[in-house]
Parts: structure tokens; C-alpha cells; sequence
């Protein structure tokens, strides 16, 4: 009848035939394949390693840090300190703090489309200001293959526990992974932990998809592909570089005088610079002339590299480290779209599926530990754990002219400070108290920066301070 002509049979698209399968089976069938596909190139792939540590560094930085809405200012910084003292004990594993965690976190939902961490409760003789830590457990922990029906209703789907309505009940993990030889746990044995106590971090594609799929896929096969043409390209320059001379002679069974037989029988000639070389009647000096990768080889790299990067979503310059293609208009247009992708990621993944969970179980422990005591938490507990996240800053491109324009932007109502600071990952209160604090201690020192210098209210009182304490020590 017509229509699209992406639905029709016709002879160009005759062989494009695609699954109509769900993305969860799918996933069930290959998940496994691309996750070792992916982890293999992150390990031997240039490439590859650069664009987890750019996507990790860019995702967290050095943390996605909490700033808590309790009105009381003593009350939150006490609050605050104690979440910072946490932090340095919150990895069971005690490899890194919690931002490390989230980093490490980044790096694997890129890797393997998921990754999980479990809450690990402890005992009050275990030392940690707030008795709770968590464990990382990778994808491969949680069988893909494990389907079943439980009695009473529950469904296992793809390791993860259903009840009758939908709902996560626990997950299914393997006692040790099924690649590590070095755990001496029993292979298979899998153990049921409550959902209550497991945070799932997935980015998902698809609407009921169940578990994660590698941000690698659509770019492993050009990867892999690129890597061994430029292995062999690397290697067909080496061998021809071996070679400098080949010397022919219509008589081969005849050694000529100056040759000399390596350790394998072959003949061969040590030159020497400036060296006059006689030849036998009939020998002739060939030089070696190997081919040159020629000049489409730069621009092969180059639109592969293109095609990977929009597959991974990270910016050529990020994957490549290449800036020699980059001026300031196109650097800033894909710095521009590549942040608001992270800041999309940042907020419904970091912080909605991680942050928010931590941050409530943790407080949820430091009260009914008695860490720290809040009137009325069981009543109130949504608003004690009002918080608002900061993720890193992002440095400025231009800064002198970004600067100018967020005061001027400031300065017209169009945003306030507290929305400024928050954009570079500072809390305001935080803030206004060590500008005031700093001021303060300038007024006794006498000493004025910055603004200071031009407020003459501040300038009185730091030329009044010097001939005070002079008058004091005279008193003395």
C-alpha cells in the first residue's frame, strides 16, 4: 500500500530483518558476550580506557556531595560533618571513599549497563561513626539465566524476585563470581538478599527492561575492528622496517664474499656508513620500498573514531585526545551537549538511584544509633531528610567572560547566588559563613582583599584595627 518505506520489503531492505524479540530477551541472550566484549576493550583498548575515565570523571569528578535543607544551621552542620566522617567508612571493601564508590559505580553502569551495591549493617564494636557500609557487587553476580516460578505467586525474572503486582521483592546473587577460579566458594550457589537492601543502578533503554546493557554495544564491533587494523598496519610497518637491502644475483647457490650467515642460516650484510660494497658479476643492490599507509589513512581514522564517539556518546576530542581538530566554537557547542547529557545522567541516575538511597538509610542509622539525635524523626523524617545534591563544578570554557555574564545574570535577577553556588557544587550557607568568618579575621588583622578594598566600612575598620591594639598593648 505504500506508506513508510522503512516497513516495505522492498530490495534495499530486503535483508534488514530485525528481532521483534523484547530488549530483556535479548539482553538474556547476549548481555553476557557484550559485558566481556566491553570489559575486554576498557582493559587492551586505548580508546576504550580513555572514554570510561572521561565519562567517570566527568559523571562525578571528585563526588556528588550533600547539602542538607535542615533550617537549623547548627543542627546541619553537625549533620554535614557527620556525613563526612562517614564517608571515609562507607566501603566494606575499604578500597576508597563513598565518592569513590560513586565513581567506581559510573564506570561500571558504562561498562556493563548495571551495577549493584548492597547495605551492610554493623556492629557497634566495629568502630565506624555510623555503623553501616556498602559492597559493590558487579552484573555478573546476578544470573541472567535464572528464571523461575516460586510458590506463593513470586516470580524469579533474569535473577530478580517479583511478587504478584511487580514489585521487587530480593535479588538472587551467586555466592562468588563466576569467573574469579582464585574464590573457593561452590560455582551456582546463589543467595537471597531483600530488595529492601540492594540499590540496582541501571540506566534502562526500554520500558520493562530488567537489567542493564553496556554503553559500549553500538560501538564495540568498529572498536575491535579499528584496534586490529591498526594492529596490523603498526605490524606491516615494523617487519618492512627489518629490511634495508636485498641484494639479487643470477647465481644464488654462490655465496658473495662479504656476506655472513646468522643464527638461521640466513645470509646476510652488516653496512656500515660511507661503506663501498663490491658485488659479484650480476648482483644487484634492490632498496626496500614498502608500501606507505597512504593518505587515506588519516581520514579513515578519523570518521571511525566520528562513529564511535556519537555511539558512546562521548565527544571525539574526550575519546581521542586529539585537539588538533578543535577550535573554540565547536569545542564549546560539544562541551555545551555533551554537559547536558551528564547533568541528565547525574540527576536521574546518581543521585536518584544512589545518592538519595544512601543518604536516607544513612540517616535513618546515625538516629536510631543515637549518631545524632532529631526531634520528632519518625514523624518528620521526610523533611529531616530534605537534601539537595551537588555534583561537581563544570570549568569554564572562557572564564573571565563566563564570570561576567553570571554576575551580570546575577546581578538582573535572572538567577540568585545560592543557585550559582549550587551549579559549582558549593553549598551557600557553607559559603557565606567562610566569607564572613574571613572577613572578620581580615578586620583583626587589619589586612583587605578584593572587595575589601573598595568597601569603606571595612577600610575604616581595618585601619581603626592597627592603632587599637596599639592603644591595648600600651595600656598593658
Amino acid at each position: 500500500m505504500g506508506g513508510f518505506e522503512a516497513g516495505q520489503g522492498s530490495r534495499r531492505l530486503r535483508h534488514f530483518q530485525p528481532s521483534r524479540a523484547h530488549l530483556n530477551t535479548l539482553i538474556a541472550a547476549a548481555g553476557a558476550d557484550i559485558t566481556a566484549r566491553a570489559r575486554w576493550l576498557v582493559r587492551n583498548n586505548g580508546y576504550a580506557a580513555n572514554a570510561i575515565e572521561s565519562w567517570a570523571g566527568n559523571v562525578v569528578g571528585d563526588g556528588i556531595k550533600p547539602s542538607s535543607l535542615i533550617a537549623d544551621a547548627d543542627l546541619k552542620a553537625r549533620v554535614q560533618r557527620l556525613w563526612l566522617d562517614w564517608t571515609d567508612d562507607s566501603d566494606a571493601e575499604g578500597f576508597t571513599d563513598f565518592y569513590g564508590q560513586q565513581r567506581r559505580a559510573a564506570r561500571e553502569v558504562f561498562i556493563a549497563g548495571e551495577v549493584f551495591f548492597r547495605f551492610r549493617p554493623r556492629r557497634p564494636e566495629d568502630g565506624l561513626m555510623v555503623p553501616l557500609q556498602l559492597q559493590m557487587i558487579p552484573s555478573e553476580m546476578l544470573p541472567l539465566t535464572r528464571n523461575e516460578q516460586l510458590p506463593g505467586g513470586n516470580v524469579i525474572r533474569q535473577g530478580i524476585e517479583f511478587d504478584r503486582i511487580g514489585r521487587r521483592m530480593a535479588y538472587h546473587f551467586l555466592r562468588r563470581h563466576p569467573g574469579d577460579v582464585t574464590d573457593p566458594g561452590l560455582s551456582g550457589e546463589t543467595v537471597r538478599v531483600p530488595a529492601s537492601e540492594v540499590i540496582h543502578v541501571i540506566d534502562p533503554v526500554d520500558a520493562g527492561q530488567l537489567r542493564g546493557i553496556s554503553r559500549f554495544a553500538p560501538g564495540i564491533v568498529k572498536l575491535f575492528l579499528l584496534d586490529q587494523y591498526d594492529d596490523a598496519e603498526l605490524d606491516r610497518k615494523k617487519v618492512a622496517a627489518m629490511h634495508a637491502l636485498f641484494i639479487t644475483t643470477p647465481a644464488p647457490a654462490e655465496p658473495f664474499d662479504v656476506a655472513e650467515s646468522d643464527e638461521g642460516g640466513e645470509r646476510t650484510m652488516d653496512l656500515q656508513p660511507g661503506q663501498i660494497v663490491m658485488l659479484e658479476p650480476g648482483e644487484e643492490v634492490q632498496t626496500s620500498a614498502p608500501a606507505d599507509v597512504g593518505q587515506t589513512y588519516e581520514p579513515f581514522q578519523y570518521r571511525t573514531l566520528l562513529q564511535v564517539s556519537a555511539a558512546l556518546g562521548i565527544p571525539y576530542a574526550y575519546l581521542s585526545n586529539d585537539m588538533l581538530k578543535a577550535n573554540y566554537s565547536n569545542s564549546r557547542l560539544a562541551l555545551l551537549e555533551f554537559r547536558r547529557r551528564i547533568e541528565a545522567y547525574q540527576h536521574s541516575v546518581m543521585v536518584w538511584q544512589i545518592c538519595r538511597r544512601v543518604w536516607a538509610r544513612w540517616l535513618d542509622t546515625a538516629v536510631m544509633t543515637g549518631a545524632i539525635a532529631l526531634p520528632d524523626y519518625e514523624q518528620q523524617r521526610r523533611t529531616w531528610l530534605g537534601c539537595s545534591w551537588l555534583p561537581p563544578k563544570w570549568d569554564w570554557v572562557d572564564p573571565l567572560k563566563d564570570a561576567r555574564a553570571e554576575i551580570e545574570q546575577i546581578e538582573a535577577g535572572l538567577k540568585s547566588r545560592t543557585q550559582a553556588l549550587a551549579e559549582r557544587g558549593y553549598d551557600a550557607d557553607q559559603v557565606d559563613a567562610e566569607i564572613a568568618a574571613d572577613r572578620a579575621r581580615e578586620r583583626q588583622l587589619g589586612l583587605s582583599f578584593g572587595s575589601a578594598s573598595s568597601d569603606p566600612t571595612l577600610l575604616n575598620d581595618a585601619q581603626a584595627a592597627p592603632a587599637d591594639n596599639q592603644a591595648n598593648v600600651a595600656a598593658d
